[in-house]
């Protein structure tokens, strides 16, 4: 049975272009990962609140490099996107800038990321999901960027505003913690935004 419409983004439309480096205009540069990252993730990952918020930790430098090396491999199976966000004049690292949940027929996909704790409180995630945004939604054509966060995450919920992501709901206990069920804001964005 056909379907009555076209995709939004034909297979192939990231795969067939390099990744990109995305400058924010602003000092911050969201880079393809490399190799040599791994220890500044790793040491990333060691903080409280990185482990607070997210359900992943790091045992091992080593297991931070099979990360970064399955993250090169996303871009071009187009299962999603994985930046680096350094500063563009140092190359620090200062956190990670994702598409996930890729629907290219649909045009959607789910920004996500991270910061360091050095780089907390200066605008770092916003300017970068910012960036992010207008290249995914302005370059290549996706229609739906969603953000979700748990709710008690204060600061990211300032984030998803600053980077111009409205608010659209709660999901209920949609996702367990090590602390238990958390509820989640949906936050999205839509082309024209």
């Amino acid at each position: 049975m056909p379907f009555l419409t076209s995709p939004v983004l034909a297979s192939g439309t990231l795969a067939r272009r390099p990744q990109p480096a995305l400058p924010t205009g602003d000092g911050l540069l969201l880079r393809p990962w490399r190799a040599e990252d791994a220890p500044a993730v790793y040491a990333a990952m060691q903080d409280p609140v990185m482990q607070q918020w997210h359900l992943r930790s790091a045992d091992s430098v080593a297991e931070v490099a099979g990360w970064i090396e399955r993250w090169q491999t996303y871009w071009a199976a187009e299962q999603g996107a994985q930046w680096a966000v350094v500063h563009e004049a140092t190359d620090e690292l200062l956190g990670r800038m994702a598409l996930r949940q890729l629907l290219l027929g649909d045009g959607c996909a789910e920004i996500a990321y991270w910061t360091a704790a050095q780089a907390r409180g200066r605008g770092v995630a916003a300017r970068a999901a910012t960036a992010l945004s207008r290249w995914a939604l302005d370059e290549i054509g996706f229609h739906r960027l969603e953000l979700l966060h748990a709710v008690a995450n204060e600061a990211s919920c300032r984030v998803a505003v600053k980077a111009g992501f409205a608010l659209e709901g709660t999901k209920r206990s949609a996702l367990l913690h090590p602390d238990g069920w958390h509820d989640m804001h949906l936050h999205a964005r839509i082309r024209g935004d």
